[in-house]
């Protein structure tokens, strides 16, 4: 079992990724869960695939064990599941003491930790995430939420877990297409912060896609590391986490203008980090090389890297729309050089069409 700390001071918490699987989840899980009693959180999917091994394990080390399963998706993030999850935690008694854990992808840990967060002010909460997104994003740093009905992931809160725990060989059971989605914030993390892991996933691709344990293992430890380096610089995005943010100012503005529905998040940012990979090459920043190497290894791991039939009058407007925009100008992260990545908050709308015209990757 391979071990990453999270340094948040009073709030530190490990990452552990485990290649022996759910055997190495007791020796985990150590002195992290303070009271008796544990709530696990699930989908139908992961109910189905991972609770009765993680209830055993849970099970062993002397807790009493309620489990909540809510149906999979995005519209399991709302009002109504929060309120069905709290009863099932005060139908448990959980108390102070409890601890809540996410099994599952994104989705089961936003709304999980929301409910631990706001349960009784915050009881314990711990991340086991199964889809290769959630392992190497949204189950490290904290970032936990609900959905509005006008608005994504607009309520919600920063609440770091006490431990997340990852087992590579949930990968395995992933359809090929949630795999690609995950391994386009894999390969954003490259190409934000670790030029040689860039040159480590275009030697080993096609080994991960075999979902071989020994190269998961490697890719989710060098992945998660650089995501808890800069959470630990900046834990509630006040300047250097913009940083993980390459591809997603197109990418948010994409999966907006079709819907939420034509692209998954990894598809809508792989196709979001080479338009702006693009804008970075007009303004001079990199080379035309730097591009065909991103769009390549996307392409080698199921993304798309072009927009087809595209409103790019509406992606622009939507881009307007940005969280991170400051004083009505779009925002982006855009790359320096591989590994390398700054923030921009001048760019030119004229770079902008033009990035966005350009159909090559070459």
């Amino acid at each position: 079992m391979q071990t990453i700390i999270v340094d948040l001071r009073e709030r530190a918490y490990p990452i552990h990724i485990a290649p022996e699987g759910w055997e190495a989840l007791p020796h985990a899980i150590g002195g992290t869960i303070k009271g008796k009693k544990v709530m696990v959180v699930c989908d139908e999917n992961t109910h189905r695939l991972y609770c009765s091994p993680v209830k055993s394990m849970l099970k062993t080390k002397g807790y009493t064990v309620y489990q909540a399963v809510v149906p999979p998706g995005e519209a399991s993030k709302s009002f109504k599941q929060a309120q069905a999850l709290y009863t099932k935690a005060l139908e448990a008694n959980l108390d102070r003491s409890s601890t809540i854990v996410a099994l599952g992808g994104g989705v089961v840990g936003d709304l999980a930790g929301f409910i631990a967060a706001t349960y009784m002010r915050g009881i314990g909460f711990i991340q086991i995430p199964t889809s290769l997104l959630a392992q190497v994003d949204s189950s490290v740093g904290g970032k936990v939420a609900i959905n509005h009905p006008l608005a994504k992931n607009i309520i919600g809160a920063f609440y770091q877990p006490r431990m997340v725990f990852i087992n590579p060989h949930t990968l395995s059971t992933l359809p090929p297409r949630e795999f690609a989605t995950g391994m386009a914030e894999l390969i954003k993390h490259a190409f934000i912060a670790d030029g040689g892991f860039i040159t480590w996933l275009e030697q080993n691709m096609e080994a991960l896609l075999s979902c071989d344990v020994q190269a998961l293992t490697n890719a989710l430890y060098r992945s998660c590391s650089i995501k808890a380096r800069v959470v630990e610089q900046d834990e509630r995005e006040a300047g250097l986490r913009m940083i993980l943010n390459f591809g997603h100012t197109i990418g948010h503005a994409i999966e907006s203008a079709t819907g939420y529905s034509k692209y998954t998040h990894g598809e809508a940012v792989a196709m979001g980090m080479v338009y702006e990979a693009k804008i970075a090459v007009h303004m001079g920043l990199i080379g035309q090389e730097y591009v065909k190497r991103l769009s390549s290894l996307l392409e080698r791991a199921g993304l798309p890297t072009t927009l087809e039939a595209a409103d790019w009058g509406l992606i622009i407007q939507r881009m307007a729309y940005d969280k991170k925009n400051v004083n009505s100008r779009i925002v982006f992260v855009l790359p320096t050089g591989y590994g390398k990545v700054e923030v921009f908050k001048d760019v030119a709308i004229d770079d902008i069409r033009r990035a966005l015209a350009d159909r090559q990757n070459t």
